[in-house]
């Protein structure tokens, strides 16, 4: 295979509605950092990343560069690209922003900006994941039981064993990933996520173990379980160094 690029692809350009907070979720402070500037931090610093695409409200985009991109000096920040109504039109706007620098092989690892306690580890296996597969989903085996239900009444209860909770990030290479969200777009379907699109125009897409402190940030208790989860990580580290 020729030579990859791996490319992060971030898109935050959730409103953050359940957080009830007065400014959007990504610039809550988590650590002493805006959440977007912890998770864009882990892809600047790995050395197999070479660019970083953010994808943001349009009328954020000044205060993004300003208190995030500047303020932390990411320099592999080389677009911000403006956000769609839902999830899926981001990416494919971030997808299309970054279309004329990229080959059909580069890999794009898509991970969600409030998703800030991702490892470099996990940036490794996806890259590895997304070089040999359509593509690769960092998840994690359902802990519960999980029941089918129809108009309030249970349908059946599935087999938890099957069952994965898909994280981020979902990796793939450029012409996987582009030819999906074309698809959909065409078809006007809307999925559940990145990987969903790509299984949908039969690729596969393998599994990569993820980690339970993975979390999206979504409501007022992500942010506190995230503020544990750092704090005991940084305390590791520093017993370890």
């Amino acid at each position: 295979m020729m030579p990859f690029k791996s490319i992060a692809l971030i898109p935050a350009a959730g409103m953050g509605r359940r957080m009830g907070a007065s400014i959007n979720k990504q610039y809550l402070q988590l650590g002493g950092m805006p959440i977007v500037a912890r998770t864009v931090s882990v892809f600047e610093q790995s050395p197999l990343i070479d660019a970083i695409y953010l994808v943001i409200p349009a009328e954020e985009i000044p205060y993004c560069q300003e208190h995030v991109v500047e303020a932390y000096r990411f320099s592999k920040v080389v677009a911000i690209v403006p956000g769609g109504k839902e999830r899926q039109h981001s990416v494919m706007n971030g997808l299309r922003g970054m279309k004329e620098h990229v080959s059909g092989n580069d890999i794009i690892l898509i991970h969600d900006g409030v998703r800030p306690l991702i490892t470099v580890e996990a940036l490794r296996e996806s890259i590895a994941a997304a070089s040999s597969h359509d593509g690769g989903v960092m998840a994690v085996q359902a802990k519960d039981t999980i029941k089918s239900v129809k108009n309030g009444i249970v349908t059946s209860t599935l087999d938890r064993t099957t069952l994965w909770q898909a994280q981020t990030p979902q990796a793939f290479r450029f012409s996987v990933i582009f030819s999906a969200h074309q698809a959909a777009e065409t078809d006007h379907y809307l999925g559940t996520d990145d990987a969903s699109l790509v299984e949908r125009i039969g690729g596969t897409v393998r599994i990569i173990q993820g980690d339970y402190h993975n979390i999206k940030i979504t409501t007022p208790e992500d942010l506190i379980l995230a503020e544990a989860f750092l704090s005991s990580t940084q305390k590791t580290r520093a017993r370890h160094d």
